[in-house]
């Protein structure tokens, strides 16, 4: 490894943010009309005029748009943005009735889907929290607390530990199967970790930190692998592995077989999602000041299967999905598993010092600034094929918005002046 390498990918990233990514959202995402964030645009950056705000694309885009400016980046403009969408998600998502965020609304403000999904709150706590701690307005963190709460009094399952996550808007959950009442996920639990652990760094209280650590031991305890420590996507009440199933109200573009059920139901493990959950759990043990290497065995297990199964050493990027002794089943690239692979190799390199992380860095960042960011516009293609051809060519989205590529860059560049720093890299 060389300095000149490591400052050219620094360079790279610090355009893209800087020039490209934050432009673009900045310029486009505030709803200056109806309030909170327009979030649906086409390949050429034009409004879609589509009739919907989703609580994800709202709650990510105040995390976006607090942890640029907490990151130092935007002269403010990121925080006003921020706020104005605090002010949307509080005046018009909030359920003033029985608590918690709605699921959909108009473009208006007007509630279209009034469903409590665990996914979305979980969300609202990670922006509610980081609004907070990059603005210092509390207001974040007291809805973040509410909606803490309330997960905790309706979703805990008291017997089996863990979260359900379908409910109606007066909280009762829902039905089984398709319903998704029957069912805990691993999406969902990954994402109560990096909103848990944002709530604990925001107002350092020792219940959450608590509740941080029990979310921790059954996402190692429960949803890994007992061999390969691959992620499980669905499980039963009872921890018992279920058929992976599309649910009825979905958070991502529709990308089952026919009938809602993958052709491999119960043995595939997303690459992205495995890496992912790894960053975020060091990036949790690091909050709470548990040194990462108490967990270096598991954490080495997670990154290599990627690197030896994932990682397209032919064209570039990150694959899918595949079985979880290895191996892959879908060939394609999806641009948040780009992003959160791209961070996750840098955290394994500077963990373990091998030099087959920085390669697999190396590799999935040719290939996201040689394929999958759509430069002319500025923010990025959500799928393309193997070879880097988009397939899907909408900038925004109610599931795909700037939540994976802007915190990529952010946390990508942190982690590479770490390396210049630790490393001790001078030639």
């Amino acid at each position: 490894m060389y300095k000149e390498q490591i400052l050219m990918y620094k360079k790279e990233a610090e355009n893209h943010l800087l020039n490209e990514l934050l432009p673009f959202w900045l310029n486009r995402l505030k709803d200056k009309q109806y309030g909170g964030y327009i979030t649906h645009f086409d390949q050429n950056g034009i409004e879609t005029g589509e009739d919907e705000k989703s609580l994800i694309a709202q709650t990510r885009s105040v995390y976006t748009m607090s942890s640029a400016h907490r990151a130092g980046y935007g002269s403010g403009n990121c925080a006003e943005i921020a706020r104005h969408g605090i002010d949307f998600l509080i005046n018009k998502m909030w359920d003033k009735k029985h608590g918690g965020f709605y699921w959909m609304m108009d473009r208006k403000g007007n509630m279209k889907k009034d469903e409590k999904i665990l996914y979305g709150q979980s969300f609202a706590i990670y922006c509610l929290s980081e609004y907070t701690l990059a603005t210092r307005d509390t207001t974040g963190l007291e809805y973040a607390e509410k909606t803490f709460n309330l997960i905790q009094k309706h979703c805990a399952d008291s017997i089996y530990g863990g979260y359900f996550e379908m409910f109606d808007r007066s909280w009762n959950l829902a039905g089984p199967g398709s319903q998704g009442g029957d069912r805990k996920t691993l999406d969902v639990h990954m994402h109560l970790m990096e909103a848990f652990t944002t709530l604990y760094e925001c107002s350092k209280k020792s219940f959450f930190q608590s509740k941080l650590l029990e979310n921790i031991n059954i996402l190692i305890s429960k949803m890994l692998h007992p061999k390969y420590k691959t992620g499980i996507s669905q499980f039963a009440p009872n921890w018992k592995v279920a058929p992976q199933i599309k649910f009825d109200i979905v958070w991502g573009w529709d990308r089952y077989a026919d009938g809602g059920q993958k052709k491999n139901p119960e043995d595939n493990t997303c690459y992205g999602h495995n890496v992912e959950l790894a960053w975020l759990l060091i990036h949790a043990l690091n909050t709470l000041g548990i040194n990462a290497n108490e967990y270096r065995d598991l954490l080495k297990k997670v990154f290599d299967h990627t690197v030896n199964n994932g990682i397209d050493t032919e064209y570039g990027g990150v694959y899918v999905e595949g079985p979880h002794k290895g191996g892959v089943y879908d060939m394609e690239k999806e641009f948040w598993q780009q992003a959160e692979v791209m961070i996750g190799m840098l955290d394994a390199y500077l963990l373990f010092g091998s030099e087959k992380y920085w390669q697999a860095y190396g590799n999935v960042h040719r290939f996201v600034f040689d394929k999958v960011i759509n430069h002319q516009i500025g923010e990025w293609w959500p799928l393309l094929t193997r070879k880097g051809e988009p397939i899907w060519t909408h900038m925004g989205h109610s599931w795909k918005i700037n939540y994976h590529t802007v915190r990529a860059m952010i946390q990508c560049i942190h982690r590479l002046n770490r390396i210049l720093e630790q490393k001790n890299i001078t030639k």
